[in-house]
């Protein structure tokens, strides 16, 4: 094997070099090659990477990385070297923590993982932080988090896995998985490159026999590393066994014919005893849980452990036994019975369980080996999903699920159980599994107060079903035979969430006000949730915003997980001064970050920062994706679409378009629909289409008018405007109405009583209104409505021959090119070009924004970038912005995409470049 080249300029890469061609990773060469100029791509180059070893058991893959861990090591890396234990999936994190909490030094302390500790039920924030001080660690060191055995790794940390390399892409991380099939990451980066092992040839087995037997290899022997398959772990453990007792003999050793297993033929019985109760209790086991399912004392076991040791079949590590390899654990479990095997694990649990340890060390072995009937692991496993549901949702359901399956299906248990389930199910997002364990159990003709509660659970599932129908069917089944106050006052509550759904908003108001008093009378803390959380829902749809933000501030009092909904309430209010004070004291790690982000964009459209508010939807968006539940994607898309047309780029109005009608087509609820039929009549009036465009802005009132559309309300003067120019003055007018009609429930809003009297005054072609709106939204705080009708007033006037005409027309362009909206800004300067009589001058085309360079970055991605550039991690950049890290990982992506660079050295320079020509100065 011929050793990698070296740089005599760098310490320790001869001997390094030298290590990769020794014996025991023969027929490797070319993985190590790869391995090797990846760790020095991360160190060189200041950026992240991603590699993935995947292969069978004894394939290698363990010998890889522990090859490149010492690579890493010797070029000056910060190494976390952890794995994932079979039995482990339970416990949270624990597959990143067996390596971040070891090392020397290790990559976290324990305050710091105290600290990560305490917030498991919001993944997202948890690995935002553990990012942070990910990238606080590479700021002057390269890092390699290295994870063996990743198929077995608790769902914390393959979420995390999944997530936090593309978040520190920019930061010298090199992520080393092993797997034995593709995990899969959320995500996948271009950045993660593939190691598939396969077996090793003929010729790297006959060296890595020469290695072991010291000279040629018989005949004989070849015959028998045949049978190893090409893999290195089977062929190296005959080799072994041929070593100790030769090949020539007449009856050659059993170990030659049964590889592994073989290895065991020769242990006493007591011993091989204990490595089967070992093999049960996991690769890695302390030896008093040995002892403790021998039934015997840990002292009176050192005789087993010794020749256990001596037959290198267990490693010590000074806190616990490990078998050397899995395969050689494997092959002592697969010499158990299965009824021994399931036996052994049940008594692991219950002697786990009487030693005081959590549910979640006893858990595993139950799902091994629990039998229906079995209540004793029924409560613990149901306490188990209780623990791990906020964190693991996943799993949290998959436990729950599993604890009624082993309830007898006639016991009355059965009802409590699966009430647990339903909610676990609907929790994970298994919609469909919760309803139909509900049907199951419901179709058991349960007692009337139960059947009841199930319904009253099932209604949560259905309102994430989207079947409100159902959801008001099934409610008021139940409240005809209820007679629980608490369960009466949570499903009048669901009644009235269901109803603020229709069109009798009226009726839904007295439901929710009833819902509320009940609760109230009942005590109880989740029927007041639900019952204000429907009022708030019946305002905000009504659009009697007061009355909107009265009951969400009364619902945020109770659970702050509804903040998002109090400050959109407010942002249809008027009251963005309030929204910013709850957004900036939202505190550190809020709730449904994704939810309160969308209203932080929702904020700065209002505000006409146009670019802020694309980058908060873009963080939103992938939040959700980073979950698996991307419930506001239309709302997202249709906003971004709208302000890529403000901007002039139809082809990116176009593309969240295409998103738009396959996320419809999946999820076909009415909201969905009105959102979809707008944005299509606004990209057909763009495109000229305009008797398309009013037909599909009639049709985006199909189940209710415009204006009961929260996410379309700010948008009614343009949908007026649309109705006009496709000829539909009916349509026209009835948007007016509903304008004005809106505005006299919202005496004390400006933005609804200014776009009333805009679109009133479209309709009716009168100056006088115009006037009227534009003096209104000069008292209110959103400067694209302003805008807008500045310059219908200034259009109207210049018509008229009014001198004033050019005065409102640059009011209006100076506050759409403050906004960002280059597309209206670009109309509104032809309409001053043809007032001043220079229309030859210009065409009125959009002048197209740089794509790439520095020119393209938006004012916050420069001020990113300076900050990143001047060493700052991105959780201090967004503290100096006032901003969320996850909103400054979105500018650094784009900013990274748009100066085409791939790490934070190579951005630094091109900082430093541009403030030298001074060229930016204005910012």
């Amino acid at each position: 094997m011929t050793a990698p080249s070296t740089d005599p300029n760098r310490p320790g890469e001869r001997a390094v070099a030298t290590r990769l061609s020794r014996p025991g990773l023969r027929g490797r060469e070319a993985e190590l090659e790869r391995l090797r100029a990846l760790v020095e791509a991360v160190r060189d180059g200041g950026e992240g990477a991603v590699a993935l070893l995947l292969g069978e058991p004894g394939i290698g893959k363990t010998a890889l990385l522990q090859e490149a861990v010492s690579l890493a090591q010797a070029h000056g890396f910060l190494v976390s070297h952890g794995r994932a234990e079979e039995l482990h999936e339970l416990v949270p994190l624990a597959s990143l923590a067996s390596g971040l909490l070891h090392g020397d030094p290790p990559l976290l302390a324990v305050t710091d993982f105290a600290d990560l500790a305490g917030h498991h039920d919001q993944r997202i924030w948890l690995v935002e932080r553990l990012a942070q001080l990910i990238e606080e660690r590479s700021a002057g060191t390269p890092v390699l988090i290295a994870v063996d055995d990743v198929h077995w790794a608790d769902p914390l940390s393959r979420f995390a896995l999944g997530v936090m390399p593309a978040r520190l892409l920019s930061s010298p991380v090199l992520w080393l998985l092993t797997s034995r099939e593709d995990p899969e990451p959320h995500g996948r980066e271009p950045r993660t490159t593939t190691f598939p092992l396969r077996p090793l040839s003929g010729t790297a087995l006959a060296e890595l026999a020469r290695d072991v037997l010291g000279g040629d290899v018989p005949p004989p022997v070849e015959e028998l590393l045949d049978g190893a398959g090409g893999n290195p772990f089977l062929a190296a453990e005959m080799l072994a066994g041929i070593a100790a007792s030769g090949a020539d003999g007449p009856e050659p050793p059993e170990r030659l014919v049964l590889g592994v297993r073989g290895r065991l033929t020769g242990l006493r019985p007591d011993t091989l005893h204990f490595l089967r109760i070992g093999s049960v209790l996991g690769r890695a086991f302390s030896l008093a849980d040995a002892a403790a399912l021998c039934d015997r004392p840990a002292s009176a076991l050192s005789a087993e452990v010794d020749e256990a040791l001596a037959a290198a079949l267990l490693h010590d590590d000074g806190e616990l036994l490990r078998f050397r390899h899995d395969l050689l654990r494997q092959a002592v479990y697969a010499d158990l019975a299965p009824s021994v095997r399931r036996a052994l694990h049940r008594e692991a649990a219950r002697r786990l369980v009487a030693a005081g340890r959590s549910s979640g060390d006893a858990v595993p072995h139950l799902l091994k080996s629990a039998e229906p009937g079995d209540l004793e692991a029924v409560a613990l496993l149901g306490t188990a999903a209780a623990d791990v549901l906020a964190v693991m949702p996943d799993l949290g359901a998959d436990l729950a699920v599993r604890a009624l399956e082993l309830v007898p299906p006639r016991a009355p248990l059965a009802y409590d159980v699966g009430e647990r389930a339903i909610v676990a199910l609907t929790r994970a997002g298994r919609y469909t599994q919760a309803r139909e364990t509900g049907d199951v159990l419901l179709a058991r003709q349960p007692p009337l107060d139960v059947f009841a509660r199930l319904q009253s659970v099932l209604g949560d599932t259905l309102w994430h079903l989207d079947d409100v129908h159902e959801l008001t069917r099934r409610s008021t089944a139940a409240l005809a035979v209820v007679t629980d106050p608490v369960i009466r006052a949570r499903l009048t509550a669901r009644q009235a969430l269901a109803r603020s759904r229709g069109s009798d908003l009226g009726a839904a108001r007295e439901t929710g006000e009833r819902a509320l008093a009940e609760a109230e009378r009942a005590g109880d803390r989740e029927a007041r949730v639900l019952a204000l959380w429907g009022l708030g829902e019946i305002a905000l749809n009504a659009g009697d915003c007061a009355a909107a933000v009265e009951h969400h501030t009364a619902l945020c009092a109770f659970d702050s997980a509804f903040l998002p909904e109090e400050a959109v309430a407010r942002i249809h209010g008027d009251d963005f001064d309030t929204v910013r004070r709850l957004l900036r004291t939202a505190g550190d790690a809020p709730p449904r970050l994704a939810m309160l982000i969308w209203a932080q964009g929702t904020l700065k459209m209002g505000l006409g920062r146009l670019d802020d508010a694309d980058a908060d939807f873009v963080t939103a968006e992938r939040l959700e994706a980073d979950l698996d539940v991307p419930g506001n994607l239309v709302n997202i898309r249709v906003n971004r679409g709208l302000l890529a047309l403000l901007r002039g780029d139809r082809t990116a109005a176009r593309e969240h378009l295409d998103v738009v009608r396959a996320t419809v087509a999946d999820r076909p609820n009415t909201g969905n629909h009105a959102a979809h039929r707008f944005f299509e009549a606004v990209v057909a009036d763009a495109d000229g289409d305009h008797a398309a465009a009013a037909g599909l802005l009639r049709s985006a009132q199909r189940d209710h008018p415009f204006l009961r559309w929260r996410l379309l309300r700010p948008h009614v003067v343009q949908a007026v405007r649309i109705a006009l120019r496709g000829g539909d003055r009916r349509l026209a007018g009835e948007l007016a109405a509903q304008a004005a009609a809106h505005a006299a429930r919202n005496p004390a809003v400006p933005t609804a009583q200014g776009t009333a009297a805009h679109a009133s005054a479209l309709v009716n072609t009168d100056h006088g209104l115009l006037e009227r709106a534009v003096d209104i939204l000069l008292t209110g705080p959103r400067p694209l409505a302003l805008a807008a009708a500045s310059a219908d007033l200034g259009r109207a006037l210049l018509t008229s021959g009014d001198a004033a005409g050019p005065a409102a027309l640059t009011r209006a362009h100076d506050l759409y090119a403050q906004a960002g909206a280059e597309a209206e800004a670009d109309r509104v300067r032809a309409d001053l070009e043809r007032a001043s009589h220079r229309s030859g001058r210009r065409t009125g085309r959009v002048r197209p924004r740089a794509d790439q360079g520095w020119e393209a970055l938006t004012a916050s991605e420069r001020k990113v970038a300076r900050l990143i550039a001047a060493g700052h991690t991105n959780r201090q950049a967004a503290e100096a912005l006032v901003v969320s890290p996850h909103t400054v990982n979105t500018h650094l992506a784009s900013i990274f995409r748009k100066l085409d660079v791939r790490s934070r050295v190579h951005l630094a320079r091109i900082v430093l470049a541009e403030d030298d020509t001074g060229t930016d100065a204005a910012d």
